[in-house]
């Protein structure tokens, strides 16, 4: 963490000084904004967490509920939406709260006795190392709280506006705020009256009853539930030994059990097979009681009992697959002719079961994705086009998403003499661990990702995949540090540039790009607003592959130590060496010749090239960059 550039801080060093709108906030929500978030799920808390980075943009999100959320219905956190907290400065807090999975036990009927059910097989969570963070269990509302605190630590001083209900929308393309929307009070003195809020974009994190996907025209379509599963956490005595493992069991005549430990050492959730829903049911097994729940999940787990104590939450659900056909406003006629003005994220278009865990993890990308974009079009960063890639780029994970599950949600529910093998659910878990801890997500080419040319100076960093971290040492203060985990959501882009074998101070090819960067009038950097910080838009790294003892610091390139702050002190931190015990060249398949690698302020590997190809970087970020200003 770094502070104090701007003056001696006393205080936590978290609450950033506020900026902007933050400055003088209003209490009301205004009648014009330039952003209005709609839903205050894990989608619109992270979009507006990282929106709140944008302290010259007027940001504002409403909730239909009078506060902040008390009991969430998500639970699984997949260590890429760990990652992603670790951007919002909070992973190291949730995860000492939360339940981590390390390990996942599979029960089956006894071969020897049927009615009873043994345990059959273990899978480690993570046996291939895909992530240095974990996999947890945390409810949903703790997460929202921390994306609140960081919002309201950020220069916007951003906080929601409760007990505002969505009604609907209009837009016009020519006007200032071309999108009018209606909203009713639901909490207050004031309950029950509506009010016009114009904003030039709105996102819709409002489930999957969206208002707001109504209010553009889009339609959820896909296949019609047909099985319903009981699910419900609870506090309970019981002789099952893997009570605190997650689990997934079956029976031989009582149906299934996905079995997740949750947070605090005796809470656990149960996902219970109630079996098929039979055609004309019209909603019936949505009434099926807690009790008979409970009586359910008894059996299943046959010869153990379950003595349930207190319930925190039960509900029934059954298992439907929906997507809508686009994320936002545009019709497909008017793809090319106008820029979208409405998105909308998570559940309002995409609806899946919950037993893959990727309902909240997906639908925080989704806000993630769009966040970044609006603030950099609002910024005047980047051209309008730039928001026609949100519904390009994540309708795509989403249908991804949905086929995942159909698969796994399908083997969860069928009768142990289906499978053709016992362990073929123990198999499909262990072979398919990428997508469901959230790594999957491979962007394709477009104005944010380029063509895999390169791709082979860089093995270890698919393009359009996220950046995986590695251990470097930092020069400046000796410390071993997770190079990924320095990237902050501060909505700035990333160039790491990994040298040549050449050391610092030496004529090398870092050398030449640096100068480059420093200078040309084509170089990204140029870009940056007169009177900024130099690093304000571009976080520039360096990684030598000397170890860090081998490194003049002071013989490094002036653009990998820029000076910050009004009083212009040089940021050291940016200059690493490889860790000799664990060298991220090796790691990440890095070309000893040199190699520079581009991530996006959502931690998506946009290019690889060549340390020499200052050309293709420059033409790379000409579509995303406005025209350039003089530097002072």
């Amino acid at each position: 963490m770094q502070f104090h550039h701007h003056g001696y801080v006393s205080g936590d060093p978290r609450v950033e000084p506020a900026a902007g709108v933050g400055l003088d906030r209003p209490e009301e929500l205004p009648a014009e904004v330039d952003v209005l978030i709609v839903g205050s799920g894990p989608a619109g808390m992270l979009a507006a967490a990282q929106l709140s980075q944008f302290p010259d943009i007027t940001t504002r999100i409403v909730e239909r509920r009078p506060g902040r959320l008390v009991i969430g219905q998500a639970d699984g956190i997949q260590a890429r939406s760990v990652e992603t907290f670790q951007a919002f400065g909070f992973a190291e807090e949730i995860i000492a709260e939360a339940y981590r999975i390390t390990e996942m036990c599979f029960w089956r009927p006894d071969p020897e006795n049927p009615e009873n059910i043994v345990r059959s097989g273990r899978a480690l969570d993570d046996p291939a190392g895909i992530s240095e963070f974990p996999h947890l269990i945390v409810n949903q509302a703790r997460v929202l709280d921390y994306f609140a605190r960081f919002m309201a630590n950020s220069p916007a001083r951003m906080k929601p506006d409760y007990g505002y209900e969505f009604v609907d929308l209009e837009v016009d393309d020519d006007a200032e705020y071309p999108v009018s929307v209606t909203l009713r009070r639901t909490a207050g003195e004031d309950e029950g009256t509506e009010r016009t809020v114009k904003a030039k974009y709105v996102v819709g994190c409002d489930g999957a009853r969206s208002k707001v996907r109504q209010s553009i025209g889009s339609t959820l379509a896909g296949d019609a539930a047909n099985h319903a599963w009981g699910v419900m956490d609870v506090l309970a005595s019981t002789d099952f030994p893997d009570i605190r493992t997650k689990c997934a069991i079956q029976s031989s005549n009582g149906g299934s059990i996905l079995h997740i430990p949750r947070e605090g050492g005796h809470l656990f959730r149960m996902y219970v097979d109630l079996g098929e829903v039979p055609e004309g049911d019209n909603g019936a097994v949505r009434q099926t009681s807690i009790e008979e729940i409970i009586a359910k999940a008894n059996a299943i787990l046959h010869p153990y009992t379950l003595d349930v104590r207190n319930v925190a939450w039960h509900s029934v659900y059954e298992v439907g697959h929906r997507l809508t056909d686009r994320f936002d406003d545009v019709l497909p006629e008017q793809v090319g002719t106008r820029t979208p003005r409405v998105f909308i994220t998570g559940d309002a278009c995409h609806t899946h079961s919950a037993k893959a865990g990727q309902g909240m993890n997906v639908s925080m990308q989704d806000g993630f994705n769009i966040a970044w974009k609006l603030g950099h079009v609002l910024d005047g960063r980047s051209p309008e086009s730039l928001l026609s890639t949100y519904s390009a780029e994540r309708q795509v994970v989403a249908k991804n998403l949905i086929d995942f599950d159909k698969e796994w949600s399908t083997l969860m529910a069928k009768k142990p003499e289906e499978f053709e093998n016992p362990s073929d659910l123990e198999d499909f878990y262990v072979s398919t661990a990428e997508f469901p801890a959230g790594f999957m997500t491979e962007y394709t080419p477009s104005m944010l990702i380029g063509e895999a040319e390169h791709q082979n100076l860089a093995t270890g960093f698919p393009i359009g995949k996220r950046f995986k971290s590695a251990p470097v040492m930092r020069v400046s203060d000796t410390n071993p540090v997770q190079l990924g985990h320095l990237a902050k959501a501060d909505g700035r882009w990333r160039i790491y540039v990994f040298a040549d074998t050449a050391r610092a101070g030496e004529a090398s090819k870092v050398a030449a790009l640096a100068d480059w960067l420093q200078d040309a009038p084509d170089s990204p950097l140029a870009a940056t607003p007169a009177g900024a910080d130099r690093d304000a838009w571009f976080d520039v790294k360096v990684i030598y592959q000397q170890d860090h003892h081998g490194i003049d610091i002071n013989a490094v390139p002036a653009v990998f130590k820029p000076e910050v702050g009004p009083f212009r002190l040089t940021d050291l931190g940016k200059v690493f060496g490889a860790d000799p015990e664990a060298d991220i060249f090796d790691q990440r398949g890095l070309d000893r010749g040199g190699v520079m690698v581009v991530v996006r302020p959502d931690q998506y590997v946009a290019n690889v090239l060549p340390l020499s190809a200052t050309a293709e970087l420059g033409e790379f970020f000409a579509p995303l960059l406005p025209v350039r200003q003089p530097q002072s």
